[in-house]
């Protein structure tokens, strides 16, 4: 197995794989690492979907548009949960309280899903295997993949993980320097110092677009990310998130 620090500050989004399984074994450490995250008042405000069927991996890249769900040997969907505490409530005679309709619940549900791909993240790496995580499981068909999957009201998908065999090992992409991430007791004051780090960020990534192996472009990091905010504003997810029994008022 690959040390912590290997699997933390070498991951790279694994996207090609071999036509391999993965043993019986690494899933169940890949599960049991899902299930050991911290979640919020340890309510686990989460489930993971383990999608392996062919024909359910197909019909899930014809809705979502990813080449590697297919190809991926687990497709994992990491949901929001409040089914499973209403069920409970029901079971205990109590009232289920709207949680699911505030924003801290919404926030708390999501903060859930995402540690746990992120314990995924780590135990695949871990194994020597590769992942990818693909956000475009939440946005691209929202209704679609909950009918598929047969979600009940008070689920959503927040992300899909892609698991396998790795059969390429991509260039590291670069991230912010340290000085961008960790602050130290305040938020930054000084805006001029901090753009001009984040300039010289932005020329880094479009120096590595430009120069990596595979596909080359010349996308600068800020214009690529904001392309990105643009179009995502046509998701429409507050009614996704409505029709799934999520209203958040307050």
């Amino acid at each position: 197995m690959k040390s912590v620090k290997e699997s933390l500050l070498e991951r790279r989004s694994i996207r090609r794989y071999e036509r391999e399984d993965i043993s019986d074994d690494d899933m169940r450490l890949i599960f049991d690492a899902i299930r050991n995250t911290p979640t919020s008042y340890n309510g686990q405000q989460f489930s993971v979907i383990d999608v392996t069927d062919p024909e359910m991996k197909l019909k899930l890249y014809e809705l979502i548009g990813q080449k590697q769900i297919k190809t991926c040997n687990h497709f994992l969907l990491f949901l929001v949960d409040y089914h499973k505490i209403e069920l409970a409530a029901n079971a205990i005679g109590e009232d289920m309280p709207e949680f699911n309709n505030t924003i801290d619940g919404l926030a708390v549900g999501i903060v859930d899903a995402s540690l746990a791909m992120m314990s995924a993240v780590a135990m695949t790496e871990s194994l020597g295997l590769g992942c990818c995580p693909i956000g475009y499981a939440r946005t691209v068909a929202p209704e679609a993949i909950s009918v598929l999957l047969g979600l009940p009201k008070k689920t959503f998908v927040v992300c899909g993980l892609s698991i396998g065999v790795p059969r390429e090992l991509p260039d590291m992409k670069p991230k912010q320097p340290r000085e961008l991430v960790v602050f130290h007791n305040h938020y930054p004051q000084d805006d001029a110092e901090m753009t001009a780090d984040i300039m010289k960020y932005n020329e880094t990534i479009k120096e590595y677009n430009r120069t990596r192996s595979g596909d080359k472009t010349d996308n600068d990091w800020a214009s690529h990310i904001l392309s990105y905010y643009r179009e995502a504003m046509n998701y429409g997810m507050l009614r996704a998130l409505q029709r799934r029994g999520f209203d958040p008022k307050r």
